[in-house]
């Protein structure tokens, strides 16, 4: 299936690791060239090093800090314009209502909610006035199945799928969507050192960490998100806007009887 994706520009925040770099490799595959922003330098560089070397694109990558308004600016200063957005960055913290205190709660919000709003309010004018351009919006799927022990995200997943339903619909006039992601439990570094702190509570090692991985569904590799993420940024999925596809292996449509 031809994607239409070769020769486009791809930014990639959160880039360096996890779903945001199994983006990176997928997009490059199909000839899109990337700017990749991450707050840490070493995983930023060597995603960057593999990336030249696999894949004839351009990458260039952006060490910056996605809560800070000036960063923001000073990213997409530096990147220019872009065909496709891809907001990935942006862990937010478990915990209920009395555990995440303000000032967590607020730090958690300026990357994933008002980070993405920002980078989608910076790309989208040029995106219009040309009549191209996409923007997936790796969310979650706590929009769909809340939890109070997982207050910040469960509110601001559905945040995030309400902005992307109320901006898709309105960019799509201008020939530009905006399309959200909802990933189900994957497998990256991060859900990987959060079973080894379990298994090391648990069974006294980290190194039994495979043996709290669910299998009814499995998680997902992160290459599996990411080839959903390519395809709704690529003309395939040219009528896709305003809606977010969930990922999660049906594990949110399974009777709990």
């Amino acid at each position: 299936m031809e994607l239409e994706l070769a020769g486009k520009k791809a930014l990639i925040t959160g880039g360096s690791k996890g779903i945001g770099l199994a983006c990176a490799h997928r997009l490059a595959a199909e000839g899109v060239d990337l700017a990749l922003a991450a707050r840490e330098v070493g995983p930023l560089k060597e995603a960057t090093r593999e990336l030249r070397l696999v894949y004839r694109v351009q990458v260039s990558s952006h060490s910056c800090d996605l809560a800070r308004a000036d960063h923001q600016e000073a990213l997409m200063d530096v990147v220019g314009d872009v065909d496709i957005l891809v907001n990935n960055a942006g862990p937010v913290p478990a915990g209920d209502l009395q555990t995440v205190d303000d000032q967590t709660l607020r730090e958690a919000w300026d990357v994933k909610v008002f980070g993405y709003i920002n980078l989608c309010r910076r790309v989208l004018p040029a995106m219009e006035r040309r009549g191209s351009g996409v923007v997936v919006n790796v969310i979650g799927t706590a929009a769909d199945h809340p939890s109070a022990d997982f207050i910040a995200g469960s509110a601001a997943d559905a945040a995030l799928v309400n902005f992307t339903a109320a901006q898709g619909a309105a960019s799509f006039h201008h020939g530009v969507r905006v399309v959200g992601v909802s990933p189900g439990l994957t497998l990256t570094e991060r859900l990987i050192g959060s079973l080894q702190k379990q298994s090391l509570d648990r069974f006294g090692t980290v190194d039994r960490w495979e043996d709290l991985l669910p299998d009814d569904p499995p998680p997902a590799r992160p290459e599996q998100i990411a080839d959903v993420v390519v395809f709704a940024a690529s003309a395939r999925a040219g009528h896709l806007t305003g809606t977010t596809i969930v990922a999660d292996g049906g594990s949110g449509r399974r009777s709990v009887f």
